[in-house]
């Protein structure tokens, strides 16, 4: 599959499995990915699943593999919130989306920089993952769908704004089994 063939991705600062889930969508449909992991075993067994297709790094190396590209810029940013991703908007391509991953954002922060970057014709939208199947985590009530999530869940929201919803920016989507429900 060639969905993001042609696509450079990055995916920062996210949630662990989401993020990973994100990474290994984008590159079964044929994008190149960077995509940072905290640990060594984490970035170890992201490159095992990830393959050559990937580069797998430590956040704090990120700025500088991007500044020794001289200028190539990603298409697409995934990032955990607004305070990692703002320093790597520079990196993002014109006409590119940013992705917000963390279970919290604010929406007013979302559309304030989804104003911030419109001018540059980078879309700017959220999701917001909650009741995620995490491994280790304890019991925690069901939202109204009867289940937790799962990553995948997510990744495939996060690249629907991303790649699918050109016409969108300043968005949250909440991923969250209806929790948000009234």
């Amino acid at each position: 599959m060639t969905k993001y063939a042609h696509t450079e991705a990055l995916v920062v600062g996210g949630t662990g499995a989401i993020g990973l889930a994100i990474a290994k969508r984008l590159v079964e449909g044929g994008a190149t990915v960077l995509l940072t992991a905290g640990t060594a075993e984490d970035r170890a067994h992201a490159a095992a699943e990830l393959g050559s297709s990937a580069g797998v790094l430590e956040p704090a190396g990120i700025e500088a593999v991007l500044a020794a590209r001289e200028g190539d810029g990603v298409d697409l940013l995934f990032a955990g919130s607004v305070p990692v991703a703002r320093p790597l908007l520079g990196h993002l391509r014109d006409g590119g989306a940013l992705v917000l991953t963390s279970p919290t954002p604010c929406p007013d922060t979302v559309r304030v920089l989804a104003a911030e970057l419109a001018g540059r014709g980078i879309r700017v939208n959220a999701v917001a993952p909650g009741c995620i199947e995490a491994p280790g985590s304890g019991a925690a009530p069901l939202p109204p769908l009867g289940r937790l999530g799962a990553a995948e869940e997510v990744a495939r929201a996060a690249l629907f704004l991303a790649t699918e919803a050109t016409f969108t920016t300043g968005a949250r989507l909440p991923v969250d089994g209806g929790l948000g429900t009234p």
